[in-house]
């Protein structure tokens, strides 16, 4: 029978996609400078949480400094922070930091997961790299059997997600945007993806972070 320990064990040990492997390789042996005395990860990163979980929150890929240092998806870098300081803060994780895989974090009602498991160049994967890692999400999914709520952080993991799912027509994306799952009691929620990019320039902010993981909970307690 499949389990959660053997997709988390076949992710990391995966070698299906050639430039994404070069490219986890190469970032893992030149390092940034300021993790120059660490070992990194530099392998594909599993999901993360716990198996009884409601709330699965998917994301694109992990970061070259991040995940793939680490070893633990969103964590060592600021995505990870914002994502588990939310996750703290509605109740779903122990502690509101996430710097290394050993630092004690511990989800209670989350899982957390990836559409690509390798850091890409330029957190951009190709249409058939997001192909390849697509059967490791869907058995996932099938395992996280308590599962109601899907969290999505940006465009490209709700189309997967949406895709996976049967979403048809499919809403257009937006923060906060709840989408129903056809025959199934889940309902996907979006949310801008907690980067840099929105959270430094205030497209995303941890108010508007926060809500969508208060959404989750109270969705999640009316489906139980």
């Amino acid at each position: 029978m499949d389990s959660l320990g053997r997709v988390n064990a076949e992710i990391v040990d995966c070698f299906k996609c050639p430039r994404l492997v070069a490219w986890r390789e190469k970032v893992a042996a030149e390092k940034r400078a300021a993790f120059r005395d660490e070992e990194y990860w530099g392998r594909p990163v599993p999901g993360f949480g716990d198996p009884h979980a409601s709330l699965l929150i998917v994301g694109l890929a992990p970061a070259a400094h991040g995940g793939n240092r680490t070893g633990r998806v969103f964590t060592g870098d600021r995505s990870g922070d914002w994502l588990y300081g939310a996750l703290y803060r509605a109740g779903y994780a122990n502690q509101p930091t996430s710097v290394h895989a050993d630092d004690g974090l511990e989800l209670k009602g989350a899982y957390v997961a990836a559409a690509v498991r390798c850091a890409p160049p330029d957190n951009k994967p190709t249409p058939a790299e997001r192909e390849m890692c697509l059967p490791y999400l869907e058995r996932e999914l099938a395992l996280l059997v308590d599962v109601r709520v899907i969290v999505v952080l940006g465009q490209f993991a709700y189309d997967v997600m949406a895709r996976m799912l049967g979403v048809r027509p499919k809403p257009k994306f937006g923060h906060g945007v709840e989408v129903p799952v056809p025959n199934a009691e889940r309902t996907i929620v979006c949310s801008f993806h907690p980067s840099q990019q929105n959270t430094f320039t205030g497209k995303l902010t941890e108010e508007m972070f926060d809500a969508v993981f208060r959404q989750a909970r109270v969705m999640t307690s009316m489906k139980r």
